[in-house]
């Protein structure tokens, strides 16, 4: 199953639900293949029902700007590009406000499926 994207112009975005015990949320993450692990805003993995103050651990993540150590959550489910993931650890950390998504699809996300991105059709998949 191929999914669209806008090949001529800024990053790939794309669609994705996170699962948690309070439901599920829509979501906008950027493809990132610069990111190791995936990063979603941390007011919406309050609204699926999770508790950042209750990470089982932090990871220092280095940003343009400096180093900072943010949560790591593990989520029930992710689901994107057709695939699933879970349970699986994210990081509770919100991209620029600038970037317009609410968190980065990493290649935890991507590990062991092939990734094609065809930027004349604009098409991306997931295998």
């Amino acid at each position: 199953m191929s999914f669209p994207f806008h090949g001529t112009r800024g990053p790939i975005f794309v669609r994705a639900v996170l699962n948690g015990s309070a439901g599920n949320v829509a979501l906008g993450l950027i493809l990132d293949t610069g990111s190791t692990m995936t990063m979603i805003d941390p007011k919406h993995l309050i609204t699926a029902g999770y508790d950042l103050a209750s990470a089982h651990s932090h990871a220092q993540v280095t940003t343009v700007s400096g180093v900072e150590y943010v949560p790591r959550i593990t989520v029930a489910r992710l689901t994107a590009l057709g695939r699933q993931r879970g349970p699986m650890t994210v990081l509770g950390r919100a991209v620029p406000a600038s970037a317009n998504a609410d968190g980065l699809l990493g290649l935890d996300f991507l590990r062991g499926l092939h990734l094609s991105i065809d930027f004349r059709a604009g098409q991306i998949e997931l295998t």
